[in-house]
């Protein structure tokens, strides 16, 4: 009977590895554990301690059925009953004490574990950003990102802190159950170690199906999430245009997608989990009645056979238990996929990185074309010079491709033809960090961060003294308000929100003075504030353009008449090229578009004349 059982026991554990390998290799992601290696010394301790665990139990059950069988008349195993029970009393103590302590160390390994990975794991999705630098909206979404980084971790948080220790504890537990056995009853050990792959078995059975749910789960999880961040971002604009019922539609509709993919892994998840405790039950059930046939044949005295049916559980428990993290491992998975997603992307490729620093200011573009999709030209053909302290505007109508331009300057984008260069050098050749340092960008809704006005002005220069920093702000006459407020410790709600749009633009403008960079590019810097501010604002810029070299983009033509030089733009290319007499002589787009703009101005001017009169 021993070597059929050991015979079948083979067999099963070899259809077992051959059914199950492509599945247990999909659960024990090798890149994900090599990434996180640093967790392996706790997972270790985890297993360790719960196998500890374990072992105290088995002395438990191993005093227990001892004790019980000193009671029976023909045991022969007697003695002084008081003396056994304060064995018993201690044993049983004793252990109980060896489990406790061994549940909270293992619940520490499983803590520290979980801290490790998700340390690690937001510190690489961090520099993934920073390596994308500016451009990192174009591959992931900011919604996505955010899911990815805080929900995605946290489910790999319990991958490593409970699935992974489990996963192993559940191949050991068996393994020292069944050698603990063998010396009671070789054939009810064999039957139980037989049963446990059931369990794993039934796991295989289920994960193709789970893994594609679950991944229509997040997918259907990172939609919902970038409805509601649009709709939230955009909610006084709904409001506005009394749009928010429509979008409300939209996004029940986007809830209740979720809801039924939801229901759907629950109802998979509790189908499961009913599958795996018919297979535990069973198992333990059916390793019961072996020993008690195995008493009944005499094979086994009756201390044995309590001794079989008090472990026979224990060999299903922990592979239950797995079974229940599965579940969690699969989701876990899910977003392990997505973070590689992430961390896997690779930016464009822009050629050898230049062993130089430009010596020049110049910033040039040469016959540039662009375009977001292949449906439609934004820029075309682009010839455009930044000499080393210029003062070059752009103007045009909306959407002619202004701030594109300047995008692209910034890295943001990607040409599809031509070529963008910064003092002679390629501008995908130089490094982001030195372009930083090269160019300060500065666009009418300039991000300003929850915190103080010192806080976001030190971005620009961490060394800077509060003298250079009240310097800044009296340049941008924002210096007498802070100073009725906490100075440069008044307090910025998220977005600057407590301050006017015109004192959030003369902070923005303050923090790129203190930045002091050579080259200075303004993307409609003073659009949406108030005439007070716009002048102000103008008049630093101004007075920037006589030591910087600046590039303003700007809708009103007012701004750009002192200019060196202004390319006008209309439908993605350069029309017009020249300072403001010279292209109002030429009567064509720039003179039209400052004569519609005057011909408004005035009619603005006369209307508040006859208001007052």
């Amino acid at each position: 009977m021993k070597n059929h059982g050991t015979h079948q026991l083979i067999k099963t554990k070899v259809y077992f590895i051959d059914t199950g390998k492509e599945n247990i290799h999909m659960m024990m992601n090798k890149r994900l554990i090599a990434m996180l290696g640093e967790s392996k010394k706790y997972i270790a301790g985890n297993v360790i301690f719960q196998w500890l665990g374990m072992l105290a139990n088995i002395l438990m059950m191993y005093s227990i059925t001892g004790f019980l069988g000193t009671l029976l008349p023909d045991s022969g195993r007697g003695g002084d009953f008081y003396q056994n029970i304060k064995r018993l009393v201690l044993v049983v103590v004793f252990c109980i004490l060896a489990r406790f302590l061994c549940t909270l160390l293992s619940n520490r390994m499983s803590f520290l574990s979980a801290k490790t990975v998700k340390k690690t794991l937001r510190q690489k999705i961090y520099e993934k950003l920073l390596a994308l630098g500016s451009s990192h909206q174009k591959y992931v979404a900011s919604s996505e990102v955010v899911q990815i980084a805080v929900e995605g971790v946290d489910q790999l948080e319990t991958y490593f802190g409970a699935y992974l220790p489990q996963f192993f504890y559940a191949m050991l537990a068996p393994l020292t159950l069944f050698i603990v056995l063998c010396f009671v009853n070789v054939p009810a050990a064999i039957l139980l170690l037989v049963c446990v792959p059931m369990i794993p078995m039934a796991i295989v059975f289920v994960q193709k199906w789970a893994k594609k749910l679950l991944s229509k789960y997040w997918g259907q999880y990172t939609a919902l999430g970038d409805t509601f961040l649009e709709d939230l971002q955009g909610l006084t604009t709904l409001k506005i245009y009394q749009a928010d019922g429509y979008k409300s539609e939209k996004m029940d509709e986007e809830a209740e997608k979720f809801r039924k993919i939801t229901m759907k892994v629950l109802t998979m998840q509790l189908n499961s989990i009913t599958i795996m405790d018919i297979v535990a039950y069973g198992g333990a059930a059916l390793g019961m009645i072996v020993g008690i046939l195995q008493y009944r044949t005499g094979h086994i005295d009756l201390t044995g056979t309590l001794f079989i049916i008090l472990l026979s559980a224990d060999f299903f428990i922990p592979m239950r238990q797995l079974g229940s993290f599965f579940h969690v491992a699969m989701n876990g998975m899910a977003a392990s996929d997505k973070i590689f997603a992430l961390l896997d992307v690779k930016k464009e490729e822009t050629g050898e990185i230049a062993d130089e620093v430009p010596q020049t200011n110049d910033l040039c573009m040469q016959d540039l074309s662009f375009s977001y999709d292949e449906s439609r030209q934004i820029l075309v053909h682009i010839n455009l010079s930044v000499k080393s302290g210029q003062f070059v505007a752009l103007v045009g109508v909306s959407g002619c491709g202004k701030s594109t331009i300047a995008s692209l300057f910034m890295g943001r984008n990607t040409a599809d033809q031509g070529q963008i260069t910064l003092g002679g050098l390629p501008l995908a050749a130089i490094p982001e960090d030195v372009r930083m340092q090269k160019i300060t960008y500065v666009s009418h809704d300039a991000y300003l961060f929850k915190g103080s006005v010192r806080d976001n002005l030190l971005m620009a220069k961490e060394d800077a003294t509060e003298g250079e920093m009240w310097k800044v702000l009296e340049q941008t006459k924002l210096a007498d308000f802070l100073r009725q407020e906490e100075g440069l410790d008044t307090k910025l709600l998220e977005k600057a929100s407590n301050l006017s749009g015109g004192q959030r633009q003369r902070l923005a403008l303050a923090r790129a003075l203190l930045h002091d960079s050579p080259i200075y590019i303004f993307d409609e810097a003073t659009s949406n504030i108030d005439v007070e501010s716009e002048n102000d604002i103008m008049e630093q810029i101004i007075a920037l353009a006589k030591t910087k070299t600046v590039l303003l983009i700007s809708h009103r033509l007012a701004n750009v008449v002192g200019a060196d030089q202004i390319y006008v733009l209309e439908k993605g290319q350069i029309v017009e090229v020249g300072q403001h007499e010279s292209l109002l002589q030429e009567q064509k787009t720039y003179a039209s578009l400052w004569q519609a703009q005057q011909e408004l101005e005035n009619y603005g001017k006369s209307e508040k004349g006859g208001a007052q009169a």
